[in-house]
């Protein structure tokens, strides 16, 4: 099986040594997005416009893998404070529609934002 790397400049650029996507036959691997403008600078502001703009910036990474938040099989939200669970859960809905992917929530120290959001799509040929 081949894979291929995925980049777009409609997203943040990777802060480490990794990718924005990885495709790897008809799946397709998106590495955590978090609140952050396509030139990467932070967003600063409220739980919602941050979970948004990831939310948005995830879209993104898909859609440049020839994909959709509609193809999501599996999702991981990482959260700051847990408190922001029933309004992530809002916007979660706004962005992933039904059948709805597996997920796991969990709560981490993010540095210095609120969410992020990682994804595993399947893409039918």
């Amino acid at each position: 099986m081949s894979k291929r790397q995925v980049s777009t400049d409609s997203a943040p650029p990777p802060g480490g040594a990794y990718s924005q996507a990885i495709v790897a036959g008809a799946f397709v691997f998106l590495a955590g997005q978090a609140p952050f403008t396509p030139d990467g600078e932070k967003v600063e502001g409220s739980f919602t416009e941050q979970a948004r703009h990831t939310f948005a910036n995830l879209a993104a990474v898909a859609e440049a893998a020839g994909g959709t938040l509609a193809d999501a099989v599996r999702v991981g939200v990482y959260l700051r404070d847990m408190r922001d669970f029933a309004e992530m859960n809002e916007i979660y809905r706004e962005y992933i529609p039904e059948p709805l992917p597996a997920r796991t929530t969990i709560q981490t120290e993010l540095p210095g934002f609120a969410i992020e959001v990682d994804a595993i799509l399947h893409i039918a040929s």
